[in-house]
């Protein structure tokens, strides 16, 4: 799935570990690169790789693989393609990181040592072994919108916490075989390498991530169970990577549901029943002028683009960065 169909956009998932002692350099060129070729999302660049998601339309994608590619470190880059009715993204972000899925855990190098890569069609015989301890190395607000049967939950509301559950497992003598995943493959690609790291022998993870599992699988051979969260504006998709049916509080950046949005605590822009409460009088007030703003832009037929405001369940930089995939 390389172009988009009709007037759709082309929503394009990359990531790859690859030892990159010049990021910084790269930042300028491949800003301009994606500017030229009219694409907007955020990619992350560090020493130990690149990560991100943008998306255009026509062969605005293909443009920017093709800059990349032509530097031999990613002339393998993987990439999971989607579409989009309307551009998921408001403008093009180039950020450098010291990690481009921040785990916090000091020495942990993917480029040195990770699990196993499972196929998604290979994925369902491994997690319905009774010995593979399924984990899902997401956040729980995503978990809380679809996941894998039978997965555990690390109850984690940053990757940053994960370490932390990790040290719970070996603490109650647990090392068991274990089978990861997330949305795109990062983040149980470099929990593997912690996992190997604190003497975890078996650990696999799930290649692709749950998007390309949602997009090979059919689904009725799928496990899967509810919507995957994304990182931008379709807020969730499902098998064959169609648009899902959550929607975003625009207060709190939860996903919502339609019975969320049914809830007497649901005020568009203001609040939902995940934030109700939160939020001083003042804010209230500023998010009310912002949701009038937003309201007067669409009766124009424009895009209003303001600041987001701070997630207090989420951590405000590993959401509104894009540090997971």
């Amino acid at each position: 799935m390389t172009e988009a169909e009709g007037n759709q956009w082309v929503v394009a998932a990359l990531y790859k570990f690859v030892s990159l002692p010049d990021h910084a350099d790269l930042r300028a060129p491949l800003l301009a690169a994606c500017e030229e070729a009219g694409v907007c999302g955020t990619l992350l660049l560090a020493k130990e790789g690149i990560n991100g998601t943008i998306a255009a339309q026509g062969d605005g994608i293909e443009q920017v693989l093709g800059w990349l590619r032509r530097d031999a470190r990613f002339a393998d880059l993987e990439v999971k393609y989607s579409h989009a009715e309307e551009q998921p993204f408001y403008r093009m972000k180039v950020r450098l990181k010291k990690e481009i899925v921040t785990l916090g855990a000091g020495d942990v190098d993917p480029n040195e040592q990770v699990g196993t890569y499972v196929e998604p069609g290979d994925w369902n015989a491994l997690i319905m072994d009774p010995d593979v301890l399924v984990i899902d190395t997401r956040n729980d607000y995503e978990v809380a919108i679809g996941t894998f049967e039978g997965a555990d939950n690390p109850h984690t509301t940053s990757f940053r916490e994960f370490p932390a559950y990790v040290e719970k497992l070996k603490a109650e003598g647990k090392t068991p075989k274990v089978a990861m995943f997330c949305t795109g493959g990062i983040r149980c690609e470099k929990a593997s390498s912690l996992m190997l790291r604190e003497g975890f022998d078996e650990v696999y993870h799930l290649k692709g991530g749950i998007l390309k599992y949602l997009e090979t699988v059919p689904v009725d051979d799928s496990l899967w169970r509810g919507d995957c969260f994304v990182f931008d504006n379709r807020v969730s998709v499902r098998h064959g990577l169609e648009i899902g049916d959550y929607d975003l509080c625009h207060a709190c950046r939860m996903p919502i549901s339609a019975e969320d949005k049914a809830s007497e605590h649901y005020r568009p822009g203001l609040s939902c029943p995940h934030c109700i409460g939160e939020r001083s009088e003042v804010e209230l007030a500023r998010f009310a002028e912002r949701q009038k703003q937003v309201q007067l832009a669409k009766e124009r037929g424009e895009t209003h683009i303001g600041k987001k405001p701070e997630k207090k369940k989420v951590e405000v930089k590993d959401y509104k960065e894009i540090d997971d995939f």
